[in-house]
């Protein structure tokens, strides 16, 4: 079995949770994780598994006004952040509308403020809704990583997203 977990990321709390759930799947497939930036739709056609993750902005997915806005808070005096090395360009949102039509299975992924979802958003679910849309079967309930309100990931985060990894993985093998 073959996987993909492609991942957008600002601050680079995304990215850390991407390949935590990459290591989670490799012990059981071949587990390729690339930022959105790196991943032609020519990759997903060997895949038997597509995980796809992001920050959850402004209640949903990002879009050019929010990466604009995350890309300008670095500049801010007394600014502990660094910016993602991937974080330039297109995001989860602009490559999903790109696909077209595709078939496979699919699992959904975010980071949000640790707070309850009615009050942060989760990006999660229209990433979720979006692959439905282009026709994946969605293998697993989108699922969320939790930060801070400094913008960290809350502790146990990596070993969470490892296990969810291997239960991903555990569901597209059984299915």
């Amino acid at each position: 079995m073959r996987a993909v977990v492609v991942y957008e990321s600002m601050y680079g709390n995304t990215h850390r949770v991407a390949e935590a759930v990459g290591e989670g799947l490799r012990g059981a497939c071949k587990t390729d994780v690339v930022s959105v930036h790196d991943a032609p739709l020519s990759l997903l056609a060997e895949a038997d598994l597509v995980v796809v993750g992001g920050p959850t902005h402004a209640h949903g997915m990002s879009h050019d006004s929010t990466r604009t806005a995350a890309a300008e808070a670095i500049a801010k005096p007394d600014n502990v952040l660094t910016l993602d090395p991937d974080a330039a360009g297109d995001g989860i949102r602009e490559w999903i509308a790109a696909l077209g039509t595709v078939h496979g299975r699919a699992a959904a992924f975010d980071t949000r403020v640790d707070m309850s979802a009615l009050l942060s958003g989760r990006a999660s679910k229209g990433i979720a809704k979006q692959l439905a849309h282009h026709g994946f079967d969605l293998i697993a309930d989108p699922e969320s990583f939790l930060v801070t309100k400094e913008t960290h990931l809350e502790p146990d985060e990596i070993a969470h997203a490892r296990a969810w990894g291997e239960r991903l993985a555990g569901l597209a093998n059984a299915g």
